[in-house]
């Protein structure tokens, strides 16, 4: 299906559909602008692979996948309208009408864009990682997990996610060692006592991952280093997970707004670049929260912002290089 006859222009472009597009999604369509979200993978994100949630207000208890659907089916029944496998290879954001290019060829075009695309895992960057990807070496345990029933599994990191995605793993390992280079975890408290009062976990802090052993016959065990004694070992082991934290996914917009040393997007409050009608939720930010509370609180803030943005453009008489969708839900899916 083409994305843009030469004429079409969306009002709200949002790239990436992890719960701050989707949530950027509702509030934008529900202002009746007609929006699309291109999500190059699966709706949800990196939430589509957790296995439990229950710190979204309002929902006890849910799974990832269950309320990444819930997200999207909410932004859809406003209008918002989805192409799922969309992947973005280029952007160009200099003028007025704002255009992108996908892999496979069809270029999309919009006088507002939102960039929600999230995150990818932090690898580890030791020996034996790369070799042993997908062969012992994870980084999502709802994915590979039921694949190591019965065996010795670490997990490597200290925070909500390490401590959250080890409780799970519980579920399939015989035992999880939870793996922290620091002396305490960054993990919230109640997920750190879950772990510690479950017999299956065991903890070990102070200590770095020096080289994952033995690519050639496949995992075996990891050479662990003190950092108080400076001492090595090799710690037999049947399966790893890494949750060390994340890289923004921006490298593609480079050249499109301000990021700060670490790649995150650089934004005020209102979620707005330093590049007019460019906007940004989620993870692609720098934040002292990762959470889906927090990214559906951007997503919602970037959408308003980018609709009075749209405003002011339209309150202009900006010139217009092409003919805008009707503000109709109905018509938005039917040019696309």
């Amino acid at each position: 299906m083409d994305t843009n006859d030469g004429n079409t222009i969306w009002d709200v472009l949002i790239i990436g559909g992890g719960p701050a597009g989707l949530a950027a999604a509702l509030y934008a369509a529900r202002a009746l602008r007609s929006t699309l979200v291109l999500e190059k993978e699966m709706p949800g994100g990196q939430i589509a692979t957790t296995s439990e949630v229950e710190d979204y207000p309002g929902i006890e208890m849910t799974t990832g996948p269950e309320l990444s659907m819930l997200l999207m089916q909410h932004a859809e029944k406003f209008g918002a309208v989805m192409d799922i496998g969309g992947e973005v290879v280029d952007v160009d954001f200099r003028d007025t009408i704002k255009s992108v290019t996908l892999l496979d060829g069809r270029q999309v075009s919009a006088r507002s864009i939102i960039i929600a695309t999230g995150a990818a895992a932090r690898k580890l960057g030791v020996p034996g990682e790369k070799e042993l990807g997908g062969q012992g070496v994870s980084y999502c345990a709802v994915c590979d997990g039921p694949f190591f029933r019965d065996r010795h599994l670490a997990v490597i990191g200290g925070g909500d996610a390490a401590f959250d995605e080890a409780l799970y793993l519980t579920k399939y390992a015989s035992k999880v060692t939870i793996i922290h280079r620091r002396d305490e975890f960054r993990a919230q408290k109640v997920l750190v006592d879950r772990a510690r009062n479950n017999p299956k976990i065991e903890l070990i802090t102070s200590t770095t991952v020096e080289r994952i052993n033995d690519p050639a016959t496949g995992l075996q065990s990891l050479t662990l280093r003190n950092l108080k004694t400076d001492d090595t070992y090799d710690f037999p082991i049947q399966g790893v997970f890494v949750y060390i934290g994340n890289i923004p996914s921006t490298e593609i917009f480079r050249e499109c707004v301000a990021r700060d040393e670490n790649g995150y997007i650089i934004v005020d409050e209102n979620m707005a670049t330093d590049c007019p009608g460019v906007f940004v939720a989620g993870d692609v930010r720098k934040s002292p929260l990762k959470q889906v509370v927090t990214a559906g609180a951007d997503g919602s803030i970037a959408a308003l912002t980018a609709d009075k943005y749209l405003d002011d453009l339209d309150a202009g008489m900006a010139p217009v290089q092409a003919e805008a969708l009707a503000t109709s839900p109905e018509t938005w899916k039917e040019s696309y």
